[in-house]
């Protein structure tokens, strides 16, 4: 496309995502411009459907950082209506259940169970009503830079591109929205970012990003299962003592219950398949009673940051800067990011406004290490490369740290690439999982129709195999192809052609549910993520 068909939006500050740390920062640019009595062109630009669709999360919400933005947010109406009540951590073996005493850090009080997913929604409505503009169902595919190299803000992608790379009827170019600063908050493993990561070496000096699938349900339970305000997570079975990972249960109002299950990206068995544990999970004899008699309305999936402190990248760069999950601000031990991905939102604004009024040195991560972020964090850093030691040695080792030490321990543990840490599959043990029964359990094809998950058929694909050849001569040869069961959607699958000598990989990309996953596992590193056409992907309803 060249940039001579594209319109062009000016702007003071483009912000790339319409999450938490997105919308905190657009909300705290036009306050910080309201304070100073001057105008702030400020654009949010928005892949998903709505503001919404896209965001998936626990949620148990700490509201510190919505403090600050809007002390009197309870008076504005922000959908905070089930506040938490009873934390419970539990050991699951194959037919029991033990309570283990819960960590400090997973203690509740004061905070609220909620669908962020609406709370974005809501703080979209704050934006607008203070000038932001926004844009959802437009996917930020391009990052612009200008002859300095300098980032002077994005390209949103064309529309009506057929599978074979040519214009349909349907056709309309992107549009340029051109920024004085551009903040990305694409959310984990954002496309763009690990671009601007390249291009800037804002990971030199720092450790490698870790990460975790996080599954999700939504369901209606029967009234006399139900506990407003109840948190349970747990730990064990169905996983092995080696693989990190655990579950979920929140209890939000109107007889919702949220489950879910979280494994971390580093596992080392091929065979081990996220969403068959997770549906395996919900059959424990302690667990299944909670569901039996309800029903299922939603299903997501989502990767999510857990390198915290040591992989915090360099956020700023000329034109911009990263917030939020983009950058990696999970408390992991804490189980929450939102907090600190919208404060990471709201200091980067302030730095920005600064920027913007002249003070071109200032900078976002000097800003944050003088922020409640950056002690938060710190203090937790080593827990989870801790699990490394395995279950029982990473809590432990997480009790010694947290009660002994208090999180100033004179060394800090690193982390290591996820994608290094898969074993040959002729060296690992296959895993079988039950059949589901289609009341607790299900399967994949099901799950993702109830997620909503559209994408216009006629379009390239979003998930490109950089070395085709790779996906047989490794992964299927050496990992009996592992995407075939880490992706959460069914999207990836060996098929055999009779008469051919070799199976081929088939990527029945619609199905996407935009976790990131196979960006971020595959051995080889030979999957991209992509932004489809904006709009598409699922569309997520209280989650």
């Amino acid at each position: 496309m060249s940039d001579a068909q594209r319109e062009k939006m000016e702007y003071d500050v483009v912000v790339v995502g319409g999450g938490p740390s997105g919308l905190a920062a657009a909300i705290r640019l036009k306050q910080l411009a309201a304070a100073a009595g001057s105008e702030l062109a400020v654009c949010v630009v928005e892949k998903g459907s709505e503001v919404g669709a896209h965001i998936l999360s626990g949620a148990v919400f700490e509201p510190r950082a919505l403090n600050e933005l809007f002390p009197d947010w309870k008076e504005r109406g922000a959908p905070l209506n089930t506040p938490a009540t009873d934390d419970r951590f539990l050991y699951l073996t194959t037919n029991r259940a033990l309570r283990l005493p819960t960590p400090p850090q997973m203690h509740n009080h004061g905070n609220y169970i909620i669908s962020l997913g609406n709370l974005c929604r809501w703080l979209a409505q704050q934006a607008e009503a203070l000038g932001v503009e926004i844009y959802p169902g437009f996917a930020a595919a391009e990052v612009l830079y200008d002859q300095a190299g300098r980032v002077r803000g994005v390209a949103t992608g064309d529309m009506g591109i057929g599978k074979d790379g040519k214009p349909t009827e349907r056709y309309t170019p992107g549009v340029e929205l051109i920024a004085r600063e551009t903040l990305f908050a694409e959310g984990c493993r954002g496309s763009l970012t690990k671009t601007l990561i390249r291009r800037f070496h804002l990971r030199d000096g720092h450790d490698p990003q870790t990460y975790a699938i996080g599954l999700k349900e939504l369901w209606e339970v029967a009234p006399e299962r139900h506990q407003p305000g109840l948190v349970v997570h747990t730990v064990g079975w169905p996983l092995d003592g080696s693989t990190y990972g655990g579950s979920f249960l929140y209890h939000l109002e109107n007889h919702q219950v949220a489950v879910g299950f979280v494994i971390g990206l580093d596992y080392g068995n091929p065979y081990l398949n996220p969403f068959e544990e997770f549906q395996r999970f919900k059959t424990h004899p302690a667990i299944r009673p909670i569901f039996e008699g309800g029903r299922r309305i939603s299903y997501g999936a989502r990767a999510l940051n857990e390198g915290g402190f040591q992989s915090i990248p360099r956020l700023d760069f000329p034109g911009g800067a990263l917030i939020g999950d983009t950058a990696g601000f999970l408390n992991v031990p804490k189980i929450k990011g939102s907090h600190t991905a919208m404060k990471s939102g709201m200091v980067a604004a302030e730095v920005v406004f600064a920027r913007l009024g002249g003070n071109a040195g200032a900078q976002v991560r000097q800003a944050l290490e003088q922020s409640w972020i950056w002690d938060e964090l710190y203090q937790v850093r080593n827990i989870r490369p801790s699990f490394r030691l395995g279950l029982w040695g990473g809590l432990a080792y997480s009790a010694f740290d947290t009660y002994v030490l208090r999180g100033r321990a004179p060394w800090t543990l690193h982390h290591h690439p996820d994608h290094t840490q898969l074993i040959r599959a002729s060296q690992a043990p296959r895993i079988d999982y039950p059949r589901p029964d289609g009341k607790i359990s299900f399967d994949r094809l099901s799950s993702v129709f109830i997620s909503n998950t559209n994408h216009e058929e006629d379009q390239p694909s979003h998930l490109r195999l950089r070395d085709p050849a790779k996906a047989i001569t490794i992964n299927y040869r050496l990992y009996d192809s592992p995407e075939q069961r880490y992706c959460p959607a069914g999207v990836y699958e060996i098929v055999e052609d009779p008469g051919t000598a070799e199976p081929r990989l088939q990527i029945n990309a619609p199905n996407c549910v935009h976790c990131k996953t196979c960006d971020i596992k595959d051995p080889e590193q030979n999957i991209d993520w992509v932004v489809p056409e904006g709009g598409g992907g699922p569309n997520y309803p209280n989650m």
